[in-house]
């Protein structure tokens, strides 16, 4: 197929852009290159790359929102409908009842106004194009039926088919033009501007290049979207794509949201983590590393100082980097070389348990090599659950096992001169830097710096880095292992930098 496409994007119509952009004085467009070059930014400062950026002002994503608008014409499933109910002019907005409070005007008159700001609303019918989806309810439960893991985690599968129970009212998808211009007009009716969802919704299918050539990729897509904007993902843009003559995405995979110190982030409570401050006191790796190690897709998580230094120091300074500073120093591999495996020391055994009185290899030595052997095909199963955490999880896990297995056998206390020795200690040495090797390739995706520190120093050269090319401990299974006797690349220090107590951490915020 085509090259897998990441895909990033601003969406930037509305009204509340609209109202920022009036009160900061700017035009909407301008505002809006501001923010989005802010989003690329924060991107690329935390090694996210992506194969394109969209933006909802574009003229591609125009094009191709006019053209959907024509297929759900063309479905005949929009109509004018009128909507009424008590508008705010300053706030540009419908407010509910509960919303409102008895007023007197300045000529004594009783009115109803905003409760959150006292601004006087009025009883206003507004025309806007309506989209039928309560006739959509039946083909949403087929669709989910049938893909029971199109929301992934199942929580949220499990919501969306609770709403399905419930009454799902037509959707106002148009709003008047006197009142909403920063926008896409309705085709056939410049009164009107395309509510901004299903303006923005459209940019997954402008991106692939609808309408000409979206097939190469829909519907084999995957949406990443927070829980707060699920049901506009799992129930109006299904239904907008079935009734456009297309089908829903392939999956929609939805993450929870972080805490702090088991608070919501907000703004007025001033508790927001700012990432490019994070990045500087942790490292892109380091920030990476506990987010995607912490970050539980179907509950929020709590993000505080002392619990990322806690974790990124003790799994990737002292676990990680501690193994291959130990198993790389000159001390103990004096020749700089990726050392020889010797099968009479770690005989290749069916049952771990009768390896009794053959090699120098222990029980849990075998489940060492078991547990690293399967690592990959473990690692490939969380990815494709977007179980990021459970991944990081294994790999920690097979690190801790290293550490005791070269703790274990006191390779530092071998004697080189003696040559049945020299073996084991080699085939020690050989037996960490293939875990290593292993821990490094699958590391890329989540530290690329410092798996790439680690490869490179492990004198894996680029071609050599694929999961296509991984395998582990060859000489075990008999067969040679490229390897073997190469020369170790340049130390280059220390693989990750222990973070200092919070007390620095909170210093170096004070300087950021």
């Amino acid at each position: 197929g085509p090259r897998p496409l990441s895909v990033s994007g601003t969406d930037e119509h509305g009204l509340k852009i609209q109202q920022a952009a009036a009160a900061a004085g700017t035009p909407p467009a301008e505002l809006c290159e501001r923010v989005s070059g802010l989003f690329r930014q924060a991107l690329s400062q935390a090694g996210v790359a992506y194969t394109d950026f969209i933006r909802t002002s574009e003229p591609r994503h125009q094009r191709a929102v006019r053209h959907f608008w024509g297929a759900l014409r063309d479905g005949g499933v929009l109509y004018k409908g009128s909507y009424e109910g008590w508008y705010c002019t300053p706030e540009e907005s419908f407010l509910p009842e509960s919303q409102l409070a008895e007023r007197m005007d300045a000529q004594g008159r009783p009115c109803k106004v905003s409760l959150e700001t006292g601004h006087e609303v009025h009883w206003t019918k507004e025309e806007n194009y309506m989209f039928r989806l309560s006739a959509f309810r039946d083909p949403l439960q087929n669709w989910l039926r049938d893909n029971p893991r199109a929301i992934f985690p199942d929580p949220f599968y499990q919501r969306v088919l609770r709403w399905l129970d419930e009454d799902l009212p037509d959707l106002s998808v148009s709003r008047e033009r006197s009142r909403l211009q920063w926008g896409i007009p309705v085709p056939s009716d410049p009164t009107q501007t395309i509510y901004v969802w299903v303006d923005a919704l459209v940019n997954y299918l402008s991106v692939v290049g609808y309408p000409e050539s979206h097939g190469a990729w829909w519907p084999a897509v995957h949406h990443v979207v927070g829980k707060d904007i699920l049901k506009f993902h799992a129930l109006y843009w299904p239904a907008l794509l079935l009734a456009a003559g297309l089908e829903p995405p392939e999956r929609i995979l939805v993450h929870s949201h972080w805490t702090v110190r088991g608070q919501k982030m907000s703004k007025s409570v001033g508790n927001v983590v700012e990432p490019g401050v994070c990045v500087g006191q942790y490292g892109v790796d380091g920030f990476r590393y506990f987010l995607l190690r912490q970050g539980v897709p179907e509950r929020d998580c709590d993000y505080y100082d002392e619990k990322v230094v806690k974790l990124v120091n003790s799994e990737l300074a002292d676990a990680l980097g501690g193994l291959l500073n130990r198993s790389t120093s000159p001390s103990i591999n004096p020749s700089n070389t990726y050392p020889c495996f010797s099968e009479p020391c770690f005989p290749k055994v069916l049952d771990s348990r009768k390896a009794k009185g053959t090699g120098r290899a222990c029980a849990e030595d075998y489940e060492l090599v078991t547990a690293v052997a399967s690592l990959s095909a473990q690692v490939d199963g969380y990815f494709e659950d977007f179980q990021i955490y459970k991944a990081l999880e294994c790999i920690a896990q097979c690190v801790r096992q290293t550490n005791g297995f070269f703790q274990r056998h006191r390779p530092w206390k071998l004697d080189r001169r003696d040559a049945a020795e020299q073996l084991w200690l080699d085939t020690i040495l050989h037996v960490t830097l293939e875990c290593l090797r292993v821990y490094g390739t699958l590391l890329q995706p989540m530290v690329p710096h410092m798996a790439d520190k680690l490869l490179s120093r492990l004198a894996v050269g680029p071609a050599e880095r694929g999961l296509s090319c991984l395998t582990f401990l060859a000489r075990y299974e008999g067969k040679p292992c490229p390897f073997e006797g190469r020369q170790l690349g340049p130390d280059t220090g220390i693989l990750f930098h222990r973070l200092g107590k919070s007390e620095t951490v909170k210093k170096r915020k004070q300087e950021a």
